[in-house]
C-alpha cells in the first residue's frame, strides 16, 4: 500500500519525512518522491523503483525547507516510471499533491481541465487532482482543496501544500487512512500512524469525509462543505504493535478496513484503468504458451481455496478454458492427471504454505508449469514458480485472512482476462470490466459503511451455536468464507453449503433457532436464491440476507437485510465478502474472543 508523509515545522523536512518513508516503504516499492518547500519554491526529487533509488539521488543533492512532503508508491494509475512517481504538480508549479487511492472519474476531470487549458506530464489521476486544486485556488489552500473534493468520486486519501500559501498542509480523507501526528510548534500527516513514531505520541484520525488544515501550531478540521468536525486526539503508546494498529482495536479490524486501498494497489501496475490494457506480461501467459494448455489447475487451502474456487468460475467463464480446483492438502495423496499441458497455478498469501508447496512440486515433478499468486514476494512458492503475479495485500497480521482474499481475487479477475486475451477472445478488458474495475475500491467503501448495523446484528446473533451460509454460482464460495470466518474468529459452528443443495440435506437443521445468511445479489441466480429463501422462511429460520437490491419481496421475506453495492458479476465477490468479514469480526468481539490470534491457528501453516 501506498505511504504518505508529511511535515511542516521548524525543523529540516527532508530527513524526517524520508525516515517516514523507511518506516513506510512495505506499503509500496515501485517509486518515490518527495517536495520541499524553501523560498517560495518546491524542490522535487522523483525516481522509479525502491526507496534506495531516491535516496542515492538524494545523496549528492540538497533538498530544503522546513515544510515537505513524500510518498512511497505502487502504482494504481501510470506505469511505475519516474514521471509518474509522487509528488505531483499543476501547471505552474505551485501546487504539489500525494495520493493513495482511485480518483473514479478522473478521465472526466482530466478532460474538462484540458478544455481549460491545463496540460498533464504524467498518467496518474494523482496529477487530475493537482490540477483540480490549481483550478479552484483563490489565495486560500484549505478552501482549493475542500472545493476539489466535491469535484472528485472515488476511494482516496489525498496530500497536498502550495508555495503561495507556505508553511501549511491540506489532507482529506474517502476511505484510506490519514493521520496527523501533533507537536509543540511542529506537525505531521502520515497514511499510517508507524511512520509518526519517533516524533510524537498524540495523533488525531480523521474519518471518511474530512478535510484538515495543518500548520506548525495548528490543525482545523472540517467536511467537505466548511462544517467544523470535532476529532478527538488519541494518546498512544508508541510500541511498534500499537502503532502499526493505526487507532483499530484488532489488526483485523484493521485490515479489512484496508482492503479499498489493498484492490487498488493489487490492480496497480497490472492493468490500465484508463485504456484497459492488461500488463501481465509473463512469457508463460504468452498466446504461444497458452494455445498449448488443455485446461488450468489451481492448487490452495483454507481462504485462498475459496478464492481459487472463484478463479474457476472467472476463468471458465472469460477465458472458455476448463478449471479444477484442489486441496492442496488433498493433491498428492491421489493420483492426479497432470502433464506439460496443464497449466497449474498455486494460490497462497505467505507463500510457504507447506500442503500447497508439496502439491505444486508434485505437479511440477508431472512436467506442469507454475504460476504463483502469492503476498510475500520472496516466498518458497514465489521462487520455485515459473511466473509470479504478486498480490499487493500489505502485511497481514490477523491470523483470519481478509484482505489477502480479496486481492487474490483481484488477481485472479485479471488472470482470467489475460488467458482471454492469450486466446485470442477478447483484447484486454472490455468497458464494463474496466468500469467496475475503476469503482471497486468504492464499492467496497461502501460497504464497509454497513459496520455499525453489523455490529448491532451481532449483538443479536452472537449467541448462536450454528450458522448456515447459502449462494449460488460464485457466491457459494464467499458462503463458503463467510462461514469459514466465523468459525476461526468465534468459535461458532458454521456451514457454508450452494443454495440449491440446501433441501438435500442441511434444511433438516432450519428451525427458529438456526440463523441462516443468504447471499442474494442482482445476479443470473437471484430468482433460484429467493426460492432457497422462502424454503428457510416456511421453517421459521432466522434470516440474514445479503443483496444489492433491496426489493419488496426480499423485504418481505428476509427478517434482516444488508444492501451492499453492485458491481460486475465477476467483481461482485470482492464487495459480497465484506459484510460477512465484519459480521464474524463483530461476533467474535461480542463472544471475547482472541480475535488477531483464534486458538490453535496459525498465520503461516508451514507444516502439513
Amino acid at each position: 500500500m501506498c505511504g504518505i508523509v508529511g511535515y511542516v515545522g521548524s525543523q529540516e523536512a527532508a530527513p524526517l519525512l524520508l525516515d517516514g518513508l523507511k518506516r513506510l516503504e512495505y506499503r509500496g516499492y515501485d517509486s518515490a518522491g518527495i517536495a520541499t518547500l524553501c523560498n517560495g519554491h518546491f524542490t522535487i526529487h522523483r525516481s522509479a523503483g525502491k526507496l534506495s533509488t531516491l535516496l542515492e539521488r538524494l545523496a549528492g543533492s540538497s533538498s530544503p525547507g522546513s515544510v515537505g512532503i513524500a510518498h512511497t508508491r505502487w502504482a494504481t494509475h501510470g506505469r511505475p516510471t519516474e514521471a509518474n512517481a509522487h509528488p505531483h504538480t499543476d501547471c505552474k508549479g505551485q501546487v504539489v499533491a500525494v495520493h493513495n487511492g482511485i480518483f473514479e472519474n478522473f478521465a472526466e476531470r482530466k478532460a474538462e481541465l484540458e478544455s481549460l487549458g491545463h496540460r498533464f506530464t504524467s498518467e496518474t489521476d494523482t496529477e487530475v487532482f493537482a490540477h483540480q486544486v490549481e483550478q479552484g485556488f483563490r489565495g486560500d489552500l484549505f478552501d482549493a482543496v475542500r472545493s476539489a473534493t466535491k469535484k472528485v468520486t472515488g476511494a482516496y486519501a489525498v496530500l497536498v501544500s502550495s508555495s503561495a500559501e507556505p508553511g501549511v498542509l491540506v489532507a482529506a480523507r474517502s476511505g484510506p487512512p490519514i493521520a496527523l501526528g501533533l507537536g509543540k510548534n511542529e506537525n505531521w500527516v502520515a497514511s499510517d500512524p508507524v511512520a509518526l513514531v519517533p516524533w510524537t505520541r498524540d495523533v488525531v484520525f480523521l474519518e471518511d469525509g474530512d478535510v484538515a488544515r495543518v500548520d506548525a501550531k495548528s490543525v482545523k478540521i472540517s467536511d467537505a462543505e466548511g462544517r467544523p468536525r470535532d476529532r478527538a486526539t488519541h494518546r498512544i503508546l508508541w510500541d511498534a504493535v500499537a502503532a502499526e494498529k493505526g487507532g483499530y482495536r484488532h489488526f483485523m479490524a484493521k485490515e479489512i478496513h484496508e482492503q479499498p486501498t489493498a484492490v487498488a494497489e493489487t490492480l496497480g501496475g497490472k492493468v490500465s484503468l484508463e485504456t484497459g490494457e492488461l500488463f501481465l506480461d509473463l512469457p508463460l501467459l504468452a498466446p504461444e504458451r497458452v494455445t498449448g494448455f488443455d485446461r488450468v489447475l489451481l492448487l490452495a487451502c483454507g481462504t485462498s481455496w475459496h478464492a481459487a474456487l472463484i478463479g474457476k468460475f472467472l476463468i471458465e467463464g472469460m477465458a472458455r478454458m476448463s478449471v479444477e480446483v484442489d486441496y492442496g492438502s488433498e493433491f498428492r495423496y491421489r493420483s492426479p492427471v497432470v502433464d506439460g499441458r496443464t497449466l497449474t497455478v498455486g494460490v497462497s498469501q505467505s507463500g510457504e504454505t507447506a500442503d500447497t508447496m508439496a502439491a505444486l512440486t508434485e505437479a511440477r515433478g508431472a512436467g506442469s508449469p507454475l504460476v504463483a499468486i502469492v503476498n510475500v514476494a520472496g516466498s518458497q512458492m514465489a521462487r520455485t514458480a515459473d511466473a509470479v503475479i504478486e498480490t499487493h495485500a500489505g502485511p497481514e497480521i490477523g491470523v483470519a485472512s481478509t484482505k489477502a482474499f480479496t486481492t487474490q481475487l483481484a488477481v485472479l479477475f485479471l488472470l482470467a482476462a489475460k488467458l482471454r486475451e492469450s486466446r485470442a477472445l477478447g483484447r484486454g478488458l472490455t468497458a464494463q470490466e474496466r468500469a467496475g474495475l475503476v469503482h471497486l475500491p468504492s464499492a467496497i467503501q461502501r460497504a464497509l459503511s454497513l459496520e455499525r448495523k453489523i455490529e448491532n446484528l451481532a449483538r443479536d446473533f452472537h449467541s448462536a451455536t450454528n450458522f448456515l451460509f447459502l449462494g449460488r454460482g460464485l457466491h457459494y464460495p464467499v458462503a463458503l468464507e463467510g462461514a469459514l470466518k466465523l468459525k476461526e474468529i468465534s468459535y461458532i459452528h458454521a456451514e457454508g453449503y450452494p443454495a440449491g443443495e440446501m433441501k438435500h440435506g442441511p434444511i433438516a437443521l432450519v428451525d427458529e433457532n438456526l440463523p441462516v445468511v443468504v447471499l442474494a445479489p442482482n445476479d443470473a441466480w437471484r430468482e433460484k436464491t429467493l426460492s432457497n429463501l422462502r424454503e428457510v422462511k416456511s421453517r421459521d429460520g432466522i434470516s440474514l440476507v445479503v443483496t444489492t437490491r433491496e426489493d419488496e419481496e426480499i423485504a418481505s421475506l428476509a427478517d434482516h437485510s444488508l444492501v451492499i453495492p453492485e458491481t460486475i458479476p465477476e467483481l461482485q465477490p470482492i464487495v459480497s465478502v465484506v459484510p460477512l468479514q465484519l459480521l464474524a469480526y463483530h461476533m467474535a468481539v461480542r463472544r471475547g474472543c482472541d480475535v488477531d490470534q483464534p486458538r490453535n491457528l496459525a498465520k503461516s501453516v508451514t507444516v502439513e
